[in-house]
């Protein structure tokens, strides 16, 4: 008899070779189709993980996005791509070919390099006689270079059934340097029986229906228009794969060697839509997605995988759902979030930066949230209150300058303050940025929770939308973007609340 442990290692050896189709040595060679009948852009264009000498450029091959296989054959096409100084492409100043491939749903991942620093240039591809929009995108700063200004727009929590992408023309007006997506890029459910639009009739489990899931998504063409016009830095939550998942851990199913199975295919599909580089490729159920991103002297990213390397839930025998109350697990120092590894890398990048600012991009509030019935949620820091404060131990030992959280996952706009002990010093500040379509609390049941957490200084629960941060050398400006109405494909915006925190000075303040 094979046990659950077995079959475990069994299929994560397995699934770690049929991950090996991603990469192109993988390919077998094949005469790629002249002409395809119809147009294969329909995902539209985006790029990535940018650098001082490049980016990655990103498309996918799908003339029927909502088939599994995208409309497609299974035969390899040659895909062109040019990058231009100019939003004309008059001034190409690298070009090249590519194959996609139905072992990748036939996406493209084009790592540029060679390109100047801090400049902007736009791209396209071009395949089987067709040519996709052009699209926007830039580098980074040279290492340690003097920079004036870097303006971030950041959101999360995009379910297609709550509401419109509204939020994303706004977006593009803000005109970023840079876009974060911090989580629950799709969601994972069958169609339900309530919301503007619908899923598929069945929930995403296997790589056909998540590939299914990402059609329908990325077919929105407000969504496509975002990634078209900024480099985007992109990190998971749980929906991606299964809502609340933890390592090996899943709610809906509480067989590891099955959950692996299921999780293999969620990232393989993340993969193949994303703007990702070579070192994300998954490897059945493991991904490298924890990295770090330098903006010149200015800033520094730090974005997290909190889902995983986690250990497993806290206090489940004494839940209520994922609410616990105050148990001793909760604050073993022995259980982490981020996993040891990820932990050292994250502590190693800290010690190392000499950046001014420094930007936690991660999917959760980090402050303590403690209900009014005095429980906490386990699915997120609140459940790792050791491994939060070792971060925030470190922020302070190390001397990082200018540290700053930006979160999703709870559908709330909230801005906090991060001190060690309830009511001490902060030793930094957060920014939830709401969500762009999934729905909140309700600010009656909100008010209280505020009044009961003194670290947080605002939230509201009822408006979509994201966060701006401009940061220079002397201050981080945040502003809360919400819409009027995601209910209405288009909708007007405004800016809900407005922070900034001044460099050298912990906390907060209205602006």
């Amino acid at each position: 008899m094979v046990t659950t442990l077995d079959r475990r290692g069994l299929l994560i050896r397995a699934a770690g070779l049929a991950g090996l189709a991603l990469t192109p040595a993988a390919w077998t060679p094949a005469l790629a189709q002249a002409r395809l009948p119809d147009d294969p852009f329909t995902l539209g264009v985006a790029s990535g993980d940018p650098a001082p000498d490049g980016m990655v450029l990103w498309t996918r091959l799908a003339p029927k996005p909502l088939d599994p296989d995208g409309g497609m054959s299974p035969a390899p096409v040659a895909v062109s791509w040019e990058i231009a100084e100019d939003p004309g492409l008059k001034r190409v100043v690298a070009r090249g070919e590519t194959l996609a491939v139905a072992e990748a749903a036939h996406s493209v991942h084009v790592e540029v390099a060679g390109l100047k620093p801090d400049r902007d240039y736009w791209y396209r591809f071009r395949a089987g006689g067709h040519a996709s929009e052009t699209g926007r995108t830039r580098t980074t700063p040279a290492p340690g270079a003097e920079v004036s200004r870097l303006r971030i727009a950041y959101g999360s929590c995009q379910k297609y059934e709550a509401g419109y992408y509204g939020a994303y023309p706004h977006l593009v007006a803000d005109a970023p340097d840079l876009v974060l997506f911090l989580g629950d890029y799709i969601y994972e459910k069958a169609a339900s029986d309530n919301g503007v639009r619908r899923h598929p009739p069945v929930d995403a489990t296997d790589l056909a229906t998540y590939r299914q899931r990402y059609g329908l998504y990325k077919s929105d063409p407000n969504l496509r228009a975002a990634h078209a016009a900024a480099p985007w830095m992109v990190i998971w939550d749980d929906h991606e794969v299964s809502n609340d998942y933890g390592d090996d851990q899943d709610r809906s199913n509480p067989d590891p060697a099955v959950f692996l199975a299921r999780r293999a295919a969620g990232y393989q599909a993340y993969y193949e839509h994303m703007p990702l580089r070579r070192r994300s490729i998954p490897v059945g159920p493991r991904m490298l997605l924890h990295r770090s991103l330098d903006w010149g002297r200015l800033a520094q990213l730090q974005f997290l995988d909190t889902r995983q390397y986690r250990a497993h839930r806290t206090c489940d025998a004494i839940a209520e759902g994922k609410m616990i109350p105050d148990c001793a697990e909760r604050r073993d120092p022995e259980r982490s979030l981020l996993g040891a590894a990820q932990e050292r890398w994250l502590f190693d990048t800290l010690d190392r930066s000499q950046a001014g600012w420094n930007v936690l991009a991660q999917q959760y509030l980090m402050g303590d949230l403690q209900r009014l019935d005095g429980r906490y949620s386990n699915d997120g820091w609140g459940g790792y209150f050791q491994t939060r404060q070792r971060v925030l131990e470190r922020w302070r030992d190390a001397k990082v300058a200018n540290p700053v959280a930006l979160g999703g996952d709870i559908h709330t706009f909230f801005a906090g303050d991060l001190p060690l002990e309830a009511g001490g010093k902060p030793i930094g500040s957060e920014f939830v940025g709401g969500s762009i379509s999934s729905l909140g609390w309700k600010n009656a049941e909100l008010r209280p929770v505020l009044e009961h957490n003194p670290n947080l200084k605002f939230g509201d629960g009822e408006v979509r939308g994201y966060g701006l941060v401009e940061l220079t050398p002397k201050t981080c400006s945040v502003a809360f973007r919400g819409l009027e109405s995601a209910l209405v494909p288009q909708s007007p915006i405004r800016d809900l609340a407005r922070f900034v925190v001044e460099a050298g000075e912990p906390g907060l303040k209205t602006a």
